[in-house]
């Protein structure tokens, strides 16, 4: 690389501080454990069999990884802003504002897709029409985001806690039968062989899942966004990256190999919760009331932090200069809220082609948005790798956090998400995801060129504080 990291010239802090460890520490277990653990995975399991928990395990220990690899750039090259402009100094601009962008919007559709399905959920409880309750669930967490980073904090902090807490007593109960009260566990555990055996379908049908699961546990960067507005940025990046995300795996896992022993797996039916499943063998009563509410929380709070996310992104391009200058502005609480709005604006556009277009300009949304975090993940191992050498290089005494392993385990990892991305191409239900998604990519490429134009002949940007 040609350039300085200028590391002993750190940005200003601009945003707030008010977030606490605690909050940290639940946003990123918050944002793994989403309504794809807990209605999604049916899916998972039926086109796999028993060995599901391994596609898990393979696909959370690649976002491990990546979410390391983040970790050492953090701690070395703090104040950076968004965890998306690592990729810009690694890799240049054009990364930089692709990365960015695509990140953007892949959760301002997650902010859609997520109001969509609180709507079916809370329609059977409140006499409105679903596209009403949905647009008043967007309006309820752009307003908490605007307020302050406290109110999404808190918010975040006790919607994620609650679903730590339904993992952790799921995983107890599920112990509890399987060792304890279950009539014979022995047989109970011989539904991981019992059907076709543990792999009906072949270890293929396991690292085929692995391109599907992969979006599942994905999410715990958005821990590394909200860290910049923390009263100790790189405490909590290393708490994060150190134990939180282990902890979040072993949940995943865990849960689903108790589920495949508990259930037999050809009698789970792919949308619905195959955690209803399991407490209905167990006899848990309520089951299906107590998990709708679990994932009317957890889709909550993948709103909620959708809204945050999209908003720091569009804040950190804005500073660079990769979008409007005005989405840089801050409230006196310190909150970008222009950046809320806009993403806000954009997720009622995007459901109202759900509630017209259900089957064609939502699903293509959708699609758009499907291989996005993949190019994102891959954009930021590659950037890990050149400014690991830059730092060794340079200013040693800052990797504190270090890469296991480096640079072989980097170059696995790298492998890793190229190989997903070609099953992708081979896979018919996720070629169209990433043929999307390559059109969102030459769209945002195509869009960083005109900027790029544009400001060969703009002066210097004012991003004072509003």
């Amino acid at each position: 690389m040609s350039n300085s990291l200028k590391l002993d010239e750190p940005r200003e802090r601009r945003l707030s501080g008010a977030l606490r460890q605690r909050h940290i520490t639940m946003i990123s277990l918050g944002g793994i454990i989403g309504a794809g653990l807990f209605v999604g995975s049916s899916a998972t399991i039926g086109a796999i069999g028993p060995a599901a928990f391994l596609s898990y395990l393979a696909a959370g220990i690649v976002v491990m990884l990546v979410m390391r690899m983040l970790g050492e750039m953090a701690v070395a090259i703090p104040g950076v802003g968004s965890f998306t402009e690592y990729a810009r100094l690694g890799l240049g601009n054009w990364v930089g504002f692709t990365s960015g962008w695509l990140y953007w919007y892949f959760w301002v559709i997650v902010v859609a897709v997520e109001a969509v399905v609180g709507a079916d959920i809370l329609k059977q409880w409140i006499p409105l029409p679903a596209w009403a309750i949905g647009l008043s669930l967007l309006a309820i967490m752009t307003a908490i985001n605007c307020l302050s980073v406290k109110s999404y904090g808190e918010f975040e902090y006790w919607f994620a806690s609650l679903k730590v807490f339904a993992i952790i007593v799921f995983i107890g109960l599920g112990c509890a039968y399987l060792f304890g009260w279950a009539a014979s566990t022995g047989a109970l555990l011989d539904n991981l062989v019992n059907d076709r055996g543990f792999m009906p379908y072949g270890i293929g049908a396991v690292l085929a899942g692995v391109p599907t699961v992969i979006f599942a546990v994905g999410g715990a960067e958005i821990a590394t966004i909200a860290a910049a507005e923390s009263d100790d940025p790189s405490k909590s990046v290393a708490a994060m990256t150190r134990s939180v995300i282990f902890r979040v795996i072993t949940f995943y896992v865990v849960s689903i190999l108790l589920i495949v022993c508990i259930v037999p797996w050809g009698s789970i039916e792919a949308g619905h919760s195959p955690f209803v499943a399991a407490m209905e063998v167990m006899h848990v009563p309520g089951a299906t009331v107590i998990m709708e509410a679990v994932v009317l929380v957890a889709v909550l709070s993948a709103l909620n932090s959708g809204l945050y996310v999209s908003s720091r992104i569009l804040f950190g391009l804005s500073e660079r200069g990769d979008a409007p200058a005005a989405l840089s502005q801050l409230t006196g609480h310190r909150v970008p809220r222009l950046a809320v709005l806009l993403s806000s604006v954009i997720g009622y556009i995007a459901i109202a082609a759900a509630i017209a277009s259900p089957q064609g300009v939502f699903l293509f949304l959708v699609n758009a948005s499907g291989a996005i975090m993949l190019f994102v993940y891959l954009a930021i191992a590659i950037a890990q790798v050149r400014l690991r050498r830059q730092l060794e290089r340079e200013a040693p005494q800052r990797l504190t956090l270090r890469m296991w392993l480096f640079p072989g385990l980097s170059y696995a990892v790298i492998a890793a998400i190229v190989g997903v991305l070609v099953a992708m191409a081979f896979q018919e239900g996720l070629r169209t995801q990433l043929l999307a998604s390559l059109v969102s990519l030459g769209v945002v490429s195509a869009a960083h060129l005109l900027v790029r134009k544009r400001r060969l002949h703009a002066g210097p940007r004012d991003t004072r504080v509003a």
